[in-house]
């Protein structure tokens, strides 16, 4: 395959993909929804994954509590992959399935959400957390791909990308991310 023939297919693939979010639109305006009632009510919403769902995270959480595109104050949300001390030492004295539980039981309230992004939806250590939030009487989202896995079950809203390619399941992730960050600025 040429270099453009291997372009021209990830572009068709990706294409294809977002087509398929189109039936998803209810449920991700009804995420959008639960995102502003937390907000609303003093609450802040806590995001985790592993790799490109770590910086997926990272990258929603940014536009939260900096700015999308509109001018505004700052709105609480933590990505909890970011404190290397609390991953390493929760990683070497509990194991890395605790790494997001473990600041989940410390940060999280009811009145928060709780976001876990894993492309399987079985990531034992996204999928503990949530348990954690559920447990805690927090919203639970999760941002999964194929058929949802462990956490189509588990959380309150699932957001299951129409794929079980990784990195097709990662551009619609990111695409869902923005969409509900828009929605949290429209008027």
């Amino acid at each position: 395959m040429t270099p453009i023939e291997n372009l021209q297919q990830a572009l068709s693939q990706h294409a294809s993909v977002m087509a398929q979010l189109k039936p998803m639109l209810p449920q991700i305006a009804e995420v959008a929804q639960v995102w502003r009632d937390c907000l609303a009510n003093g609450g802040k919403i806590l995001f985790m994954g592993n790799g490109g769902s770590a910086a997926d995270s990272q990258h929603v959480a940014a536009e939260i509590v900096g700015r999308y595109k509109k001018e505004r104050k700052g709105l609480p949300a933590i990505a909890l992959t970011t404190d290397t001390s609390i991953l390493t030492s929760v990683g070497n004295d509990y194991g890395f399935d605790f790494i997001f539980s473990r600041q989940v039981e410390a940060l999280c309230l009811p009145q928060d959400v709780v976001v876990g992004f894993s492309t399987s939806g079985n990531s034992a250590n996204v999928v503990r957390a949530i348990e954690t939030a559920k447990a805690i009487g927090a919203k639970t989202v999760g941002m999964t791909g194929g058929s949802g896995g462990k956490l189509a079950a588990l959380c309150d809203y699932c957001l299951t990308m129409p794929s079980s390619d990784t990195p097709r399941i990662q551009e619609a992730h990111i695409f869902i991310g923005h969409s509900l960050c828009d929605l949290l600025e429209a008027d």
